[in-house]
């Protein structure tokens, strides 16, 4: 007669027969009881050199299941503020997935159509010198920690963490959204600047032309713009910015916040490093389109000290001018930005963080009109006079390049469009 099968010996079998479907390994422990190890030592990834990744850690309530993804810069996807009600992924699944991806995952771009019906912004902010603004997209895959327009995604019901630089809204029909609301006869060709929100050079730029063929309607226009980038892509639409330079309609600004490589992957990891950023500058420089070098973000404790080194190379490069911002971190960006900054400053985060706190007293961010991109107090004074004394010692402390609205002329719909524009 067969012995019977106590129940904590049955719950140990079942526990076994699930080992191969979970991934879980079995690891030798003290005492004469083997015990599951949730957390498996990852099979060596051969097209690495650089050892198993670390555990994540999963307390955060916002924690990416396997960590950083990959090439991205949020650490985190917060739930969107909007929304009460979150889904989380249960532990037993989190095993699960290590095992399969032990040195985490790659999360691919996706694109996404956005129906907008009208594309050019006004701006009421008075801390900005823009009045109108445009963006061919939403979101940017350029995945820049401290970027101030990621609390935008929430009002799409997305989040302003991975979501923001994964979940890309592209505007298809932008240029023909452009040519109609040129062509209103309350239209007066004031300038536009493009872009306010997101980078209208990000990757997906170099497939989709979005901003390419908003350029051909700004051309035949002869409408002014201002460009705002931190992408080399800006080189290959040369022809087309050389013929608004003709009309003296066009400036770009190109920002540039460390001449550190590994710095600036950390802080904008898909963005082009600052080398081939210093020579977007030159060769727009080159043909006489003038160029304002943002060193922006001002990150206290982190890339305030490259200003006079930034500076130095920018005008180096042929640039006309130059401005700052400082850290901003509104809304959820605050907990993104301190997630970065424990994960790749553990040394000094807490000190970094403090300056911040110094400089927008005792918080970290301060939505008042031209205090919130300057900040106050005596760090943010000295990072003031810093910046003012070596733009003016490299001859960047001029006014910027006046753009010509007088050369605008309406484009022609024909048919019957023309009534109702």
């Amino acid at each position: 007669m067969s012995r019977p099968v106590k129940s904590s010996q049955r719950r140990q079998t079942e526990k076994r027969a699930l080992e191969p479907r979970l991934g879980l390994v079995r690891k030798s422990a003290p005492g004469p009881a083997p015990r599951l190890d949730p957390h498996p030592d990852p099979v060596p990834d051969p097209a690495s050199d650089q050892g198993p990744a670390p555990i994540p850690d999963f307390t955060s309530k916002d924690a990416l299941p396997l960590g950083p993804a990959r090439g991205r810069g949020s650490g985190l996807n917060p739930g969107n503020r909007f929304e009460s009600v979150r889904l989380h992924v249960l532990g037993e699944h989190l095993d699960e997935t290590l095992a399969e991806n032990p040195y985490g995952t790659q999360v691919k771009t996706r694109i996404l159509p956005d129906q907008t019906k009208s594309f050019i912004n006004p701006v009421d902010s008075p801390d900005l010198s823009m009045k109108w603004t445009i963006n061919p997209y939403r979101g940017c895959e350029h995945g820049c920690i401290y970027c101030y327009a990621r609390p935008g995604h929430e009002y799409l019901g997305m989040s302003s963490g991975l979501d923001f630089e994964t979940v890309i809204l592209a505007k298809h029909d932008a240029p023909s959204l452009l040519r109609r609301e040129l062509a209103k006869r309350s239209w007066r060709g004031e300038a536009i600047t493009m872009s306010g929100v997101t980078d209208c050079y990000q990757p997906v730029e170099r497939k989709l032309e979005i901003t390419r063929r908003c350029l051909e309607v700004f051309v035949e226009c002869r409408q002014a713009v201002g460009i705002i980038t931190k992408s080399k892509l800006i080189l290959r639409d040369l022809d087309l910015l050389s013929k608004l330079r003709e009309h003296r309609a066009v400036h770009v600004a190109i920002s540039i916040t460390s001449l550190d490589n590994e710095l600036a992957s950390k802080m904008e990891p898909r963005a082009s490093s600052p080398r081939d950023r210093l020579q977007t500058v030159r060769e727009l420089s080159a043909v006489g389109i003038p160029v304002t070098v943002m060193t922006a973000p001002i990150l206290p404790g982190i890339n305030d000290r490259e200003i006079p080194a930034l500076l130095e190379a920018a005008a180096g490069a042929g640039a006309t001018s130059a401005g700052w911002v400082m850290l901003r971190l509104p809304y959820q960006i605050k907990d993104l930005f301190l997630e970065w900054l424990q994960r790749c400053f553990p040394d000094r985060a807490a000190k970094v963080e403090s300056f911040i706190r110094e400089m927008h007293g005792g918080e970290l961010y301060d939505a008042r009109h031209f205090v919130r991109q300057r900040g106050e107090g005596p760090m943010a004074q000295q990072i003031a006079a810093t910046f003012r004394l070596f733009a003016k010692k490299h001859g960047l402390d001029k006014q910027r390049h006046a753009l010509n609205e007088e050369a605008f002329r309406r484009p022609a719909l024909g048919g019957q469009a023309e009534l109702f524009a």
